[in-house]
């Protein structure tokens, strides 16, 4: 059975310990979940930007922890090109 997990990190990708105990989740769906739920304590304890790793592989990554940059972001782009 595959083990996700999460790597929590500074900007520049430095590994950090989580303020929230990182758990091991048997779906991609369940680590997404917990991540949308626990973001801003991570956030506030010091992670950056997470990774998604399966059994040790990396699945995606790295997402920011930055909601509002990654909103504005998203937003000043959409209009690019049109």
């Amino acid at each position: 059975m595959a083990a996700w997990t999460w790597r929590f990190e500074k900007a520049d990708g430095t590994q950090v310990e989580p303020a929230v105990a990182p758990e091991e989740f048997t779906t991609q769906g369940d680590a997404e979940s917990w991540i949308g739920e626990n973001w801003k304590a991570l956030l506030e304890g010091g992670a950056d930007q997470v990774r998604l790793l399966e059994d040790g592989t990396e699945i995606y990554g790295p997402m920011s922890l930055h909601a509002d940059e990654a909103a504005a972001a998203e937003s000043g782009s959409a209009g690019e090109g049109a």
